[in-house]
């Protein structure tokens, strides 16, 4: 099959572009922009454009699909002259879904929490080496790809991402995969440019239940209110799996896991990964996997890539870095941390970054989300709210959504790691959370900072 991708460059894009490679299928594609590692992992394919931008001309009537991606806009060159030649254009997850629709297919849906789950059921169905195919938002350890695609394999388990489809498919993602399983982790209002209340957010899931196939299983978190509310009132005719937090116990900086073998040491740590740990469980059972091997598998699970991270330690320091933006899980993050080591000082960073996070209008949310932390920093660049076209935000209304006084803010990338090298962090814990880098800031020297 010839397949052509328009915005190769995008995290899931390109991990799918590869994976059809791998499969044997020719693939080109365009970008007016393209970042690492996607430029490097692209490049070692064969498959990085060799001029940035969008070019017509590589738009052929022997293409067999169209892929298109969320970067490329309505009047994109190329998409044009697709629709021009009446060729088979699809969203990323349409192509998903004709891909898999004659599998049993695992969609894992939640505002927090569902790459996680999905990177701990993958882990536990390569432990025991049960091939399914799959696509997940991040990097995980063992894997090459995070999109893997086959004819012959049974399963496949997708993360269900509620963000659009498509430039000209303005349906959510996960909506379009139509589970066999499916699973909800946690409702937290996000992607406020797309979704202007919470609950027109809380419809997208609702929908989401109402495309199990009948017959099909939800497996949802009963500890989150409004999850519980809308899964249990769902009039589908589905099996429904409730899970909540399992029983463990902290020695030493160590978690341990109630099982029916007695406590059993885990790498993950934290309230909400306990929690998804549940879930991932529930998910695996369904899967053919029994309870111990379950555990057998999960106990060696070092979590995935930028959830949670060890990134430097000393005698007397450690530093951890998250992707945690939204605040329920930056909420979550910090707590996670304080109660894994309450007799160290927890300095949380918090970097706005997303178009929610900067949005005047959605501030107020993260009111309590640092408040674990002994001190508390937040870094924003103005110059990122221009870019977004946002309305300007002040450091006032940071520390008035935040309501904690003592919050320090930073809006200039230089005075933010000023502060992080005049630290003494001895018997200290920082926490580093963002989708990006505090304006460049490089955390293979984090090893010095708290040395």
């Amino acid at each position: 099959m010839r397949v052509h991708f328009i915005a190769i460059g995008g995290s899931a894009m390109h991990n799918l572009a590869m994976a059809l490679h791998d499969k044997g299928d020719v693939v080109t594609g365009s970008d007016d922009a393209i970042f690492e590692p996607s430029k490097s992992r692209l490049a070692a394919k064969g498959l990085l454009p060799e001029t940035m931008g969008w070019f017509s001309v590589k738009i052929t009537s022997d293409i067999d699909a169209i892929i298109l991606g969320m970067h490329a806009k309505a009047d994109n060159p190329e998409l044009l002259k697709a629709q021009e030649l009446g060729l088979k254009i699809y969203s990323y997850p349409e192509f998903i879904y004709e891909h898999a629709k004659n599998k049993t297919r695992v969609v894992i849906g939640g505002s927090h929490g569902k790459t996680t789950i999905t990177s701990m059921i993958l882990h536990v169905m390569n432990y025991h080496n049960v091939a399914v195919d799959f696509l997940v938002g991040a990097q995980l350890e063992g894997f090459t790809n995070m999109v893997h695609l086959t004819q012959e394999n049974d399963f496949i388990v997708i993360e269900g991402d509620e963000y659009l489809s498509s430039p000209t498919d303005l349906r959510p993602k996960f909506h379009l995969y139509q589970p066999n399983i499916a699973l909800i982790s946690g409702i937290a209002w996000d992607h406020i440019n797309v979704f202007p209340t919470f609950e027109n957010y809380v419809d997208q899931f609702k929908i989401f239940i109402d495309k199990i196939t009948n017959g099909g299983i939800l497996v949802y978190n009963e500890e989150d209110a409004i999850v519980k509310e809308i899964s249990e009132a769902a009039e589908k005719p589905i099996r429904k799996m409730p899970y909540g937090l399992p029983e463990y116990s902290i020695d030493n900086g160590i978690t341990y896991l109630e099982t029916p073998d007695g406590p059993m040491p885990i790498e993950v740590f934290g309230d909400h990964n306990l929690n998804n740990l549940a879930g991932a469980k529930w998910i695996c059972q369904n899967m053919g996997i029994d309870e111990a091997e379950f555990y057998e598998a999960i106990a060696s699970f070092k979590g995935a890539s930028k959830r949670l991270e060890k990134i430097a330690e000393t005698s007397t320091a450690v530093a951890y870095k998250d992707f945690a933006h939204s605040p329920s899980k930056v909420l979550a993050t910090t707590q996670a941390i304080k109660k894994q080591y309450p007799n160290k000082k927890l300095v949380a960073c918090l970097e706005l970054h997303t178009y929610s996070s900067l949005n005047a209008v959605f501030l107020s949310q993260y009111q309590g989300a640092l408040d674990a932390a002994d001190v508390a920093v937040v870094y924003y660049s103005p110059d990122a709210v221009a870019i977004k076209k946002l309305e300007e935000i002040s450091k006032e209304q940071i520390e008035e959504a935040f309501q904690r006084q003592d919050l320090i803010v930073y809006t200039h990338p230089m005075e933010f790691e000023s502060f992080l090298q005049v630290q003494e962090f001895n018997e200290t814990v920082l926490l580093l959370m963002s989708s990006g880098n505090y304006g460049g800031l490089d955390f293979d020297e984090v090893q010095n900072i708290i040395a």
